[in-house]
């Protein structure tokens, strides 16, 4: 395992995610989250993920191509993702916050809409379901989302999630923080 975000969350999902799952990447930035959860949930898993840059929705179809994978891949905001599924039917959503690695660096997720798709993933998940929350922050990107999100996420009812901050205590600059969320079955 990779000693870094992605390292944990990957590991993190690897340990959480079984075939037959139904999971979300609500960020899919270049695929890389989408193909793992598709691996993960095998044949008869279902697999959908979202973006709201034409060219995230094209490099991640191409990943998974390149791969054999099937994925049902939206070009739409990640607020929206309960117009694609019922409530309580998911059982992995995972977030990357930030913006698209070698894309427009003006676009990037932001609080108003973050919150909200954090919202509808918590009601999409069923009881025993997971979430993983990459940050990615400073810079253009700032603090705002990374603050947003975390107090919110600080806000759950302890009795129906538990969340995991984790924080890299020593390394510089901003390092992304992966938070880990489990909603109580």
């Amino acid at each position: 395992m990779q000693l870094n975000t992605l390292g944990l969350v990957h590991e993190f999902l690897r340990q959480s995610v079984c075939p037959g799952a139904v999971c979300i990447d609500a960020t899919a930035g270049k695929g890389r989250d989408t193909a793992l959860l598709c691996r993960l949930a095998g044949p008869e898993g279902r697999v959908l993920a979202f973006d709201i840059q034409p060219q995230a929705v094209s490099q991640t179809n191409a990943l998974l191509e390149s791969e054999g994978l099937r994925a049902e891949v939206y070009l739409d905001s990640h607020e929206n993702l309960l117009q694609y599924v019922s409530p309580e039917s998911v059982d992995c959503v995972v977030f990357n916050f930030g913006r698209l690695p070698g894309g427009d660096p003006k676009i990037m997720t932001r609080a108003e809409s973050s919150l909200a798709a954090i919202d509808a993933a918590l009601a999409a998940l069923r009881p025993g379901g997971i979430m993983a929350v990459a940050l990615y922050y400073g810079g253009e990107n700032g603090y705002e989302e990374r603050d947003a999100v975390l107090r919110h996420l600080e806000q759950l009812d302890q009795r129906r999630y538990t969340v995991l901050e984790c924080r890299w205590s020593n390394r510089r600059g901003d390092p992304p923080m992966p938070v880990l969320v489990w909603k109580e079955g």
